[in-house]
């Protein structure tokens, strides 16, 4: 288990993590969410001991990660897939790993086979792909057997069947009773994978719940509009008092009605429809809205031609 209380972190004027108090569980996967800047990887470099909190105290286990006996055998993390020396190959990587924590050379051999690296453990790692440094990444993270896993945007350059593969691996993992905490920005890989989630924003937590409870409420379902009379339609249904807001061309999303009553208002003002489908709340539609305030740059979309 991690847990956190009054964690914070301040940079000079800046305050990357405020006061925030949290505890990850284990035996399911934990989402750990948030826009960029919002304090995720300063949270996790906490965990882990790499930044040493203002104020608060963070622990694996009841323990700060630094008083760990064993540290490779009780958590095991990827936070940056490309720290690895470009020399070694990925044999040796590990192998290092294993010499310097009291684990066997089996382990090594077990862990390169179990993501997939076993017919290259001979190449130097400078060489590796974006998705086979971060699989040699997720080797380091499971080679002590560890019951606390942390994993920062493990499916950064990973094909569909990586991706696939890790998702499989993070909740068997957590299915066995370990502690899972995952960051991605990925929301509908994170959606497919997480059952807790966490969710930052600029410093503090916004959301510590269930990911069935997060969406429910955060988002709604809606109904996709599809009309050749869209203006019109759209005005009959503002009239109404129905909220709208537009979509790809010649399609409209309304809230707070049925398709129903849609297709009554649409026949009465013999407006022809296309479409009429109920879009259902995604993580996405979600994470948005409860993270709206704490986007730290915003873009804006260019005018049609």
């Amino acid at each position: 288990m991690i847990q956190a209380q009054g964690l914070t972190k301040v940079y000079g004027a800046k305050t990357a993590v405020d006061h925030i108090d949290f505890e990850v569980r284990p035996g399911v996967v934990t989402g750990f969410l948030g826009p960029n800047g919002a304090g995720k990887s300063t949270t996790m470099r906490m965990i882990l001991g790499l930044d040493h909190p203002t104020a608060g105290r963070v622990t694996v286990n009841g323990r700060r990660y630094r008083d760990l006996p064993a540290p490779l055998r009780e958590v095991g993390a990827l936070l940056e897939a490309k720290s690895v020396h470009g020399g070694r190959t990925a044999y040796n990587h590990l192998r290092c790993l294993a010499k310097a924590n009291g684990i066997s050379p089996r382990r090594v051999a077990e862990t390169l086979d179990l993501v997939g690296l076993t017919e290259v453990a001979g190449k130097r790692a400078g060489g590796f792909s974006l998705g086979m440094a971060q699989r040699l990444g997720i080797a380091a993270a499971l080679l002590g057997d560890p019951g606390v896993l942390l994993f920062d945007e493990p499916v950064n350059g990973l094909d569909p069947e990586g991706i696939r593969w890790i998702r499989q691996l993070m909740r068997s993992l957590a299915a066995e009773g370990r502690t899972v905490f995952v960051s991605s920005h990925l929301m509908a890989e994170m959606a497919l994978t997480a059952e807790r989630l966490l969710v930052i924003g600029k410093g503090r937590i916004l959301a510590d719940t269930t990911m069935s409870a997060f969406i429910a409420a955060n988002a709604s379902s809606h109904v996709r509009v599809r009309s050749p009379d869209l203006l019109a339609l759209a005005s009959l249904l503002t009239a109404r008092g129905c909220r709208t807001a537009p979509a790809e061309r010649g399609c409209l999303l309304v809230y707070g009605v049925s398709p129903a009553q849609i297709g009554d208002l649409a026949y009465a003002a013999r407006l022809r429809l296309h479409e009429l489908s109920v879009v259902q709340p995604s993580l996405e539609d979600a994470f948005m809205r409860l993270t709206a305030d704490s986007v730290e740059f915003h873009a804006h979309a260019r005018d049609a031609a």
